[in-house]
């Protein structure tokens, strides 16, 4: 369920509709500041309503990285087992431990400068 919400949620806040509602809010709160006389309580508001928002979209970008790099993983792992000289090792590459990724990116680098 939360992976639909937040596909949904997504697609919504990376919408030229979604810039032009927090844009009018901006604004809106702008021309309130003199008829408050900027207070505090004017300043809470969009302080409160930007971190809420912000804290939430944390999540929500996380999730959509993880569903992004999930997938681009696995169409990789897709031509890598299709091609028949590429090492079917590299396919679990995400779960080598960090020396092992940097001795195969020196490996890979020197055949890249071979060429």
């Amino acid at each position: 369920m939360f992976r639909k919400i937040a596909k949904a949620v997504s697609a919504f806040v990376g919408s030229s509709y979604a810039f032009m509602f927090a844009l009018l809010v901006i604004i809106t709160w702008a021309i309130l500041g003199p008829i408050y006389n900027y207070s505090n309580t004017w300043q809470l508001v969009i302080n409160t309503g930007t971190t809420i928002v912000t804290f939430l979209m944390v999540f929500l970008i996380q999730n959509t990285q993880n569903r992004e790099t999930k997938a681009m993983n696995l169409k990789l792992d897709e031509l890598i087992r299709s091609t028949t000289k590429a090492h079917n090792t590299i396919m679990a590459a995400e779960e080598f431990e960090d020396e092992k990724l940097e001795t195969l990116e020196e490996e890979y680098n020197k055949m890249a400068n071979k060429t």
